[in-house]
């Protein structure tokens, strides 16, 4: 069962060159097909962003038939935050609060999805985290640890297919032995098994922070693990994305 998992901040579509070009997202997306797709900074009612639902846009411009969104900041007019773009059906959600006091407001959006077996009439469900971290050091810690103590994640089976992705805003790859020494996770975003590689993402014209992850747990084989390499990338948005090909067992309970 392979699966294919991108995460993206888009930056609300408005890229480096200040446009909002909601058409070059879609081109980037449309090209890598991904069944999962993880996005951050997404407008709804604003603006900026011509007042669009941007994950609702996104949906229709390239043919996902599920989607969630977890609004996480609000503005004078309209809100943003995460969307998750799925082919294959969401059967629940939640956008879990990470905002501490005194910092802007954040969150990961949870949502478990039914990949579709090829046994007839199988599928396996696929917990899925989608989050964006804190600017400050001192946020990013206690944020992981406000979503490894949610419900959702602290009722998972320790067997159970999991992934969690998105912007951490991890300049120094300081999180990541909190998922992969701790929690049994596998980064899918660097250049080798380790996670001390790190594709690098940011800013998009010319990458020195590898900022944007995903970490896998379960039966999930990494089969490939990728940055975007299209020119029109490094003007889209001020991050690259990341992908992963993932193979997915299909006797997972």
């Amino acid at each position: 069962m392979p699966l294919r998992v991108m995460s993206y901040n888009i930056h609300r579509a408005i890229g480096v060159d200040r446009r909002f070009r909601p058409e070059r997202i879609a081109r980037i997306i449309e090209h890598h097909q991904p069944d999962i797709l993880l996005l951050q900074e997404v407008d709804v009612g604003v603006p900026r962003s011509r007042n669009l639902d941007l994950a609702e846009e996104f949906a229709g411009l390239c043919g996902y038939a599920h989607r969630a969104l977890g609004l996480n900041v609000a503005l004078t007019q309209g809100h943003y935050g995460n969307a998750t773009l799925s082919r294959f059906p969401i059967t629940s959600q939640r956008n879990i609060d990470l905002t501490l006091p005194g910092h802007k407001a954040r969150g990961c959006l949870y949502t478990r999805i039914e990949v579709a077996s090829p046994e007839e009439g199988g599928a396996v469900s696929l917990a899925v985290f989608n989050l964006h971290l804190g600017l400050s050091f001192h946020e990013r810690p206690q944020q992981v640890g406000m979503v490894v103590k949610s419900p959702e994640f602290v009722e998972l089976p320790p067997g159970a297919p999991c992934i969690v992705a998105g912007d951490f805003n991890d300049w120094f790859t300081r999180l990541a032995p909190m998922f992969t020494e701790i929690m049994g996770f596998r980064c899918a975003s660097s250049h080798k098994e380790n996670f001390q590689s790190p594709y690098l993402t940011y800013p998009s014209f010319s990458p020195t922070g590898g900022l944007d992850k995903i970490f896998v747990r379960g039966p999930l084989t990494i089969l490939k693990r990728q940055r975007c390499r299209m020119q029109i990338s490094k003007i889209a948005s001020d991050h690259l994305p990341v992908l992963a090909d993932l193979e997915l067992e299909e006797s997972t309970p």
